[in-house]
């Protein structure tokens, strides 16, 4: 094994390697979750050095140079503050999600018009229109880091395989009987997962277009779906309040996760796959063992149904989102609420940490967007102009543009 060059990852901090092994270009990544600005440089590389047999001596030197630009990063703390930049009529009938590729270059719009629209985030002018679809563009999704495909899932019952580059169809994947609801590529972007209200996910081949498995065991509609950072498994979501996790490789299922007494919401791995957290309309989050599937936490609190859950890159926090109309963090380890952000006057159906951490990003039925204080709860900044509910709020990966999209057919992009 010959190590061919070191690259910097800054959200989770990490460093990748590229490595020639018999021939072939190979990655492997050494991540650095619990880096902080304090940390005793020295001492991480010898302990890198003493784990990884591809940092030799030669190039510690490198390393520390690599794990000191990370803590720069780290120490960006920013206060941005985010301005109105560009208002975008994107449809004429509602908006049903949005999504950024990775670099936040471009962006994409579903409709109940039908079409996916891909839109250029520092012009915000419309690239492509994505026309095909027979009814609603329900879910949709690149396929972060590379950002070349789009994956679009419709109440016509398929799912459509799209060109960023061209906006043509690659493929159009045909199979489910009732409409998809959630999809999601593989981290190696290998495999697309839809998910329908036919109680099945499906998991289709990207470069050949075919059907790879079957997932059934649900015995109502699958809702969320989503893969772990190493593409070898994926928990889907039901309505028949479990979730469950499959083994990519085979299709077979791995274990049932079996505790919440309503509709799962939202079903996820946090970032080293050690563990799941489901939100249900039970007002209640669970926490898993992603290994065993055994419950290790309830986390409550809530009047109302969790309408989103999300962890933090270090899976060190957990925010929750409810139609009570606020939102909570809670330590994964103490299992413990740290802290409620109190202040929307309406259901709150999305939220999201920054890339570093430290801000939370939540989107309300009260037509406003806002963006918090992790670790106080202190609301740092109100998002004000949409007419509608906003349904859909992300940031880009730097974490510097943040896009909204609402009820009121619009996209706003803030800088």
């Amino acid at each position: 094994m010959k190590l061919k060059s070191l690259l910097l990852r800054y959200y989770p901090p990490g460093i990748m390697l590229e490595y020639e092994k018999s021939g072939e270009l190979k990655t492997k990544s050494i991540d650095l979750l619990d880096l902080s600005p304090s940390t005793d440089v020295s001492a991480l590389v010898e302990e890198i050095q003493r784990a990884e047999p591809l940092i030799t001596a030669s190039r510690s030197h490198q390393v520390k140079l690599l794990i000191q630009r990370l803590q720069d990063k780290l120490r960006e703390h920013s206060d941005h503050q985010f301005e109105l930049f560009k208002v975008l009529r994107a449809h004429i009938l509602p908006l049903t999600n949005v999504a950024l590729n990775k670099s936040g270059s471009c962006f994409i719009t579903g409709s109940y018009d039908r079409t996916c629209k891909v839109w250029d985030t520092a012009s915000g002018g419309e690239l492509f229109t994505l026309d095909g679809h027979r009814n609603v563009v329900y879910a949709i999704a690149f396929n972060n880091p590379y950002g070349d495909k789009i994956a679009t899932g419709s109440f016509d019952k398929t799912c459509k395989l799209w060109s960023v580059e061209t906006g043509k169809c690659y493929h159009i994947f045909r199979g489910h009987t009732a409409e998809i609801v959630c999809l999601s590529f593989n981290p190696q972007s290998t495999l697309v997962a839809t998910g329908s209200m036919d109680t099945m996910a499906k998991l289709w081949d990207i470069q050949n277009g075919e059907e790879v498995f079957t997932l059934t065991g649900h015995s109502a509609e699958i809702i969320s779906l989503s893969f772990n950072t190493s593409g070898d498994r994926i928990i889907t979501g039901s309505f028949d309040h479990t979730a469950v996790v499959w083994d990519t490789a085979t299709g077979r299922k791995v274990c049932n996760l079996i505790g919440h007494c309503a509709e799962i919401s939202s079903a996820l791995f946090n970032w080293d796959c050690s563990m799941i957290l489901t939100g249900s309309m039970d007002k209640t989050c669970m926490l898993w063992d992603a290994t065993s599937g055994k419950c290790i936490a309830t986390l409550t609190g809530h009047d109302d149904e969790i309408l989103d859950c999300c962890f933090d890159y270090t899976g060190k926090l957990i925010a929750t989102a409810s139609a009570d109309g606020t939102a909570r963090v809670f330590s994964a380890a103490t299992r413990k609420c740290i802290t409620k952000l109190e202040g929307h006057e309406g259901e709150i159906s999305k939220i999201s940490f920054n890339p570093q951490g430290n801000h939370l990003l939540t989107g309300s039925s009260d037509k406003t967007a806002r963006i918090w204080d992790a670790q106080t709860g202190q609301c740092l900044q109100v998002l004000r102009g949409h007419t509608d509910e906003i349904f859909s709020c992300a940031f880009n990966y730097k974490g510097n543009i943040i896009i909204t999209g609402s009820k009121d057919n619009t996209c706003r992009i803030w800088h």
